[in-house]
């Protein structure tokens, strides 16, 4: 089990994410085309059951996108993304509910629209890249920040056990690491404090199966920047192959999904973006309780 990775996510000059246990952002996918979840939160009541649903079952912070990044995905441009995002935080925010929210996009101005209407932090699986301004944006608004790496973006790239020829790297821990390392020290360079910045492996996204099985267990390398780590694998098609070593419909990959997110957890993340709350919940509950006990002296294991 990784010691070395960081339990504060700083959201803001007064607001903070204590992953004191295993920390989940319940995702709420405001588009028609999401790999698992497109079209399901189609009007605004849907979003708010969805949100409150979510909390019930455990969720720390909600995660809430308005452009699929599955491999293939269309892109959106930033005023239908607002179109959709904008209305959805306003109407989380009216219903009560105030738990931390992040945003996912690339685009400054969704960003931008979406934390004037309430949200928190910056979920950006370009790592800011795509959008030069979006760091600006975290800087000046003193906000919470996600960066993840990845090779291509959406419309480009494939699902990822469907590889005819694996991505190429030197070492995929190694050269992931040196990626965000460097993205990383750009941010605080622009002026965000570093303890507003959080680390994606970025798993599913220009990797093979057995990359992202070596970006999982080498998640210590990544804690050892300093910077929480955020596990985003739920239901993604590797976790089928890996769990039934097959093609597999998103839906089957609930309990897989569990397992390599225990097992990240095991490695060193302690943030992750999931679909299925209360199974996630459970199993991260559990298997946090056991690594947090007390050892058990050799003698008196039982085996």
């Amino acid at each position: 089990m990784s010691k070395n990775a960081p339990t504060i996510w700083k959201l803001s000059s007064t607001r903070a994410v204590h992953a004191d246990r295993p920390c989940l952002l319940g995702i709420l996918n405001r588009t028609p085309d999401s790999f698992s979840d497109g079209g399901q939160l189609d009007t605004l009541d849907a979003v708010v059951r969805r949100a409150q649903t979510a909390v019930d079952e455990g969720a720390d912070m909600l995660d809430i996108g308005g452009e699929s990044t599955r491999p293939g995905a269309q892109r959106i441009d930033a005023d239908e993304q607002i179109n959709r995002v904008v209305p959805a935080i306003r109407a989380i925010r009216d219903a009560g509910i105030q738990c931390p929210i992040t945003i996912d996009t690339t685009l400054r101005q969704v960003a931008e629209a979406a934390l004037d209407a309430g949200a928190d932090a910056i979920n950006d699986v370009s790592a800011a890249t795509e959008n030069a301004d979006m760091l600006a944006l975290a800087s000046e608004r003193a906000c919470g920040i996600i960066l993840m790496h990845r090779r291509s973006p959406p419309d480009k790239d494939s699902f990822s056990d469907q590889y005819t020829t694996a991505p190429q790297y030197e070492n995929v821990v190694d050269d992931v690491c040196a990626y965000l390392r460097g993205r990383a020290q750009k941010a605080v360079h622009r002026g965000i404090d570093p303890s507003a910045i959080m680390l994606d492996p970025g798993l599913g996204f220009g990797k093979s199966v057995d990359q992202n099985i070596a970006l999982i267990r080498g998640t210590g390398s990544l804690c050892s920047l300093g910077h929480p780590v955020l596990s985003a694998l739920s239901r993604k098609s590797f976790v089928g192959r890996i769990a039934l070593g097959r093609d597999s419909e998103p839906s089957e990959r609930i309990t897989g999904s569990i397992a390599c997110s225990v097992m990240h957890m095991i490695t060193g993340a302690r943030f992750f973006r999931v679909h299925d709350v209360t199974e996630h919940r459970t199993a991260l509950d559990a298997a946090w309780r056991l690594l947090q006990s007390p050892e058990v002296p050799p003698d008196r294991a039982g085996f």
